[in-house]
């Protein structure tokens, strides 16, 4: 009997005597036959299984948008705005590809990686290896992130003194730790995904409407402004800024290989159903990959405005004053852009907003994390991947342990920005991995008929040849081989 379903969630009923005692909705990384669902073929439809790319948008906001991007425009004016556009219009096309390979394969990112050259460790590949390498330098950047909620919180409510001052800092670590780890233990997706939705609205409506806000105060730009930052020229001393900012805004390398986690437990793969050679799965796998570049679509528009807006903000309230953000002051020098047009009342706006994203940053690391973590300790041997109850008990213990050393990363080192620039040139040299990946999975393991549209593969090379003068720019650098000024 056919047991279809449609994207309105009917569904045929079932054999009597049908095995029901244990549901595939259970483990959203198995394909079962019994759970393909029909794809929207409307865009309203396609608007209700949104959702991974928002808590994407969630998790980069708080990092490169709100830290590096601002501390880069106060640094350089409105001379690198191209730049903005290029960092976060470039990497989304490499994002849609491996995500495609996802929902054909049922498998996340990193089982992919493991495909790419010989086998070291287990099912490890070196793309593997380097992935860990990779989420070791990011430990300081989601201590940044960790110390930014912090900050604003403890200048909002100070206990035990000044309000930046080491107790107050160490009270409202603890309380964040474990209001995120209570959220968090459950193991839930849509947990994450509600609190991304929210928080990414909450602040993007309040920081485009300040950016938009900007002509009508005494920190007015004009379109000159404007052009000056599209003349693709990098001033002297912003080289390493503006490497961090394109390693780190929009989606960096750890974003896309999260992304796929998020889709696959959002139903992408689960609703194409397992690869049986039929049309009706190739149909049905080329409307849900229709969905989730729906999905990659609107998460792209939402943090390249949030980025363009973070950046306008910086060049043109912080720039002029000689501002910027470093160390614990980040959050009180970027508060004073929202101040300095309106008020007393803009101080709050920004210190609650600025806790939003950034809080919904940590959270979004801290679910997704523990993930990546769980499948590479399964891909190096340790425990079967298939096996749910080991997986949820490993995620659930991982889920409780880093976001406490993140925290401990930041009360030692207390720089937030330095913190998320050091993860974000790491991410730029994985960048460089998952384009390899990405092409190497295209090549071999993608049907023909998955990868004919011309516009995506030409998008595709464009990208994957900026990734790739990244890579060689941050190898140089880390060799203090110096390119530029």
């Amino acid at each position: 009997m056919n047991t279809n379903r449609t994207a309105s969630g009917d569904s045929t009923a079932r054999p009597p005597g049908s095995p029901t005692a244990i549901s595939t909705n259970d483990d959203p990384y198995h394909l079962d036959p019994r759970d393909v669902l029909e794809p929207p073929t409307t865009f309203a439809g396609k608007l209700k299984y949104l959702g991974p790319g928002l808590v994407i948008s969630a998790a980069v906001i708080g990092s490169g948008e709100l830290i590096t991007t601002t501390a880069l425009g106060a640094k350089a004016g409105f001379v690198l705005l191209w730049l903005v556009v290029i960092s976060t219009a470039v990497k989304v096309w490499v994002q849609l590809e491996i995500a495609q390979w996802t929902i054909l394969s049922g498998k996340p990112a990193l089982e992919g990686y493991g495909h790419v050259g010989s086998r070291l460790i287990g099912r490890a590949g070196w793309i593997n290896l380097l992935w860990i390498l990779m989420d070791f330098a990011k430990v300081l950047q989601r201590g940044g992130i960790i110390g930014g909620a912090v900050a604003a919180l403890s200048i909002m409510l100070p206990v035990f003194g000044d309000p930046l001052s080491t107790p107050s800092l160490v009270f409202w670590t603890v309380v964040s730790l474990a209001v995120v780890i209570s959220l968090l233990v459950t193991n839930k997706y849509s947990i994450v995904e509600k609190f991304s939705v929210t928080a990414v609205i909450i602040f993007t409506v309040s920081t485009v409407g300040l950016a938009l806000s900007l002509p009508f105060t005494d920190f007015a730009y004009n379109s000159a402004d404007v052009l000056t930052g599209l003349t693709f020229a990098i001033p002297a001393g912003t080289l390493g800024f503006a490497v961090a900012m394109f390693g780190i805004t929009g989606v960096g390398a750890d974003e896309m290989t999260t992304y796929t986690y998020w889709c696959l437990e959002k139903g992408y793969a689960r609703y194409t159903g397992p690869n049986d050679g039929t049309d009706e799965r190739a149909r049905r796998a080329r409307g849900w990959i229709s969905v989730m570049r729906t999905d990659v679509l609107v998460s792209w528009i939402v943090s390249a405005v949030c980025t363009m807006s973070f950046y306008v903000i910086g060049a043109a309230i912080l720039h002029p004053q000689g501002l910027v953000p470093e160390g614990n002051d980040m959050i009180t020098t970027l508060s004073s852009m929202y101040s300095s047009t309106m008020g007393e009342i803009g101080h709050w706006v920004f210190l609650i907003g600025a806790f939003a994203v950034l809080f919904s940053t940590f959270i979004a690391s801290s679910a997704s994390v523990p993930r990546l973590w769980a499948n590479t300790i399964s891909i190096l041997g340790a425990f079967d991947w298939t096996n749910l109850r080991t997986r949820t008990r490993i995620i659930r213990v991982l889920t409780v342990a880093f976001p406490v050393i993140w925290a401990l990363s930041y009360l030692i080192i207390q720089s937030p920005v330095i913190m998320v620039q050091i993860g974000g040139v790491a991410s730029g040299v994985f960048l460089v991995a998952v384009v390899i990946a990405v092409w190497h999975l295209r090549s071999r393991e993608v049907p023909p008929e998955f990868k004919s549209n011309t516009f995506f593969t030409v998008m595709l090379v464009f990208a994957s040849l900026a990734i790739g003068l990244l890579g060689i720019y941050t190898v140089f650098e880390t060799f203090g081989i110096e390119i530029g000024a």
